[in-house]
């Protein structure tokens, strides 16, 4: 049985809950309600689950583990796949071994009680690592487009190089000395040399 909170968290955040116990939901929905939080849904099926993440939206996902591990992890699955936010995994004892398999399936935290300070903590950790995660994945996407953007300029130098029988170093500033002149970013013209036009003669 949960624990009735004591404070309010200053992080309020929209939750859905998961368990293959309808009748433990409630009591954490108030938990959680008691916290700050509002709860957005309450589900038992991963049908269910997935159809109530994509009406309602929530930031975080908590499921309720109590006999059936399997159902927990489909449950876990289902979740990572429609929402985008944190999952959390509430059990009534630690198990390394399930804990390991739900964080294959997608997990950011755990916690093994249903008090609010614990709850509440596994909440801050979960939304940390989350945060932290969206941020590696942002830095990578800005590395890959640095890394495509440098590719296509190198292969427009090749194809001025070739074309002009001139060396990299003329063959980029040719590229940049037309970019100048027509207002374009270097790499826009270098991707339309090498997509086939060509650049007017270099004065």
């Amino acid at each position: 049985m949960p624990s009735s909170p004591s404070t309010k968290s200053p992080l309020t955040l929209r939750i859905a809950l998961a368990d293959e116990d309808r009748a433990t939901l409630r009591p954490l929905a108030v938990l959680l309600e008691g916290l700050g939080h509002e709860v957005t849904a309450l589900a038992v099926t991963v049908d269910e689950a997935s159809t109530r993440i994509a009406a309602t939206d929530p930031q975080l996902a908590i499921v309720v583990l109590h006999r059936d591990d399997e159902h927990a992890l489909d449950l876990i699955e289902e979740l990572a796949e429609a929402l985008d936010g944190p999952i959390i995994v509430l059990l009534e004892q630690p198990d390394a071994a399930f804990l390991a398999a739900a964080a294959a399936r997608g997990i950011a935290a755990f916690a093994s009680s249903a008090t609010a300070d614990e709850i509440q903590g596994a909440i801050e950790v979960a939304t940390r690592r989350h945060g932290e995660t969206q941020a590696l994945s942002a830095e990578v996407d800005t590395l890959r487009g640095a890394l495509e953007r440098l590719g296509v300029v190198e292969r427009a130098k090749g194809i001025l190089m070739e074309r002009h029988g001139i060396d990299e170093r003329a063959a980029f500033e040719l590229l940049r000395g037309h970019a100048r002149q027509q207002g374009r970013r270097v790499v826009d013209l270098a991707a339309a040399v090498a997509d086939g036009h060509a650049l007017l003669p270099s004065a």
